[in-house]
């Protein structure tokens, strides 16, 4: 490698690596890590396959839906201080909040809550996806996490999971409430909410956006976004609700 630092930037600009990983990749290349002992095979016989056909297997599960796991699941290397469990319950105090809510039939309640569980990655953000998609470059350029993780399956979701640059906090679908953490580059902390709830002959989708500033910046920069707020996340629990 000619230029491993250019090399790694290029790498966390165009994978969901970020720069520390990128930059170890690139440099380990210099290293010849071809096996040339094979004495183990003796004690723990298998089949190995060459690199193309581990690609072409990856491919073929990802495609069924059959990836369990991913390392991108892992949490952010700017956020290995998260405690989990202290975000299950969203702060009130000394935070922003953007609510919406929206009425649905209480015969629509599965099929909006499937969309809600499906969404990013693939399926988009329902409303302005280019705008989403600029944020994404956007944190990326600030050395966040930027869209290129995705999702690990279009139809499944579970609680640890990454969407984009968010965090699954609780996938409940028993009780339809999905929790999200930012894990972008932010002046605070952000937490995005939807949730079903049931009251008597009717149901509402709540949709709730959080934001908890750090000093005068973070104020700053809610102010910033509001315009923003208003027209995506309005349009975006309508197109859940199925409301075109």
């Amino acid at each position: 490698v000619l230029f491993p630092g250019v090399s790694a930037y290029w790498l966390y600009f165009t994978t969901s690596a970020n720069y520390t990983v990128a930059k170890q990749l690139v440099h380990s290349m210099k290293n010849d890590v071809v096996c040339k002992e094979f004495s183990i095979r003796e004690i723990i016989p298998q089949e190995l396959i060459n690199y193309k056909g581990a690609i072409q297997m990856a491919f073929k599960r990802i495609e069924q839906n059959m990836v369990i796991s991913s390392w991108t699941d892992s949490a952010s290397s700017s956020l290995n201080y998260l405690d989990v469990n202290q975000f299950i319950e969203v702060p009130v105090n000394g935070c922003f909040k953007d609510k919406k809510w929206t009425e649905i039939p209480n015969e629509e309640i599965e099929e909006v809550a499937n969309r809600f569980f499906s969404i990013g990655g693939e399926n988009g953000w329902y409303y302005a996806d280019m705008l989403w998609r600029m944020r994404g470059v956007i944190d990326k350029l600030f050395g966040g996490v930027g869209l290129t993780r995705g999702r690990r399956s279009k139809v499944d979701i579970e609680t640890g999971d990454t969407i984009d640059f968010w965090r699954v906090i609780l996938a409940d679908k028993k009780n339809h409430r999905l929790l999200l953490f930012a894990e972008m580059k932010l002046p605070g902390e952000a937490w995005l909410e939807f949730v079903i709830v049931n009251n008597g002959n009717r149901s509402i989708l709540k949709q709730t956006a959080t934001f908890r500033p750090k000093g005068i910046m973070g104020r700053n920069y809610w102010y910033a976004m509001l315009p923003f707020h208003f027209f995506i996340f309005r349009n975006m629990l309508k197109r859940i609700a199925g409301k075109k």
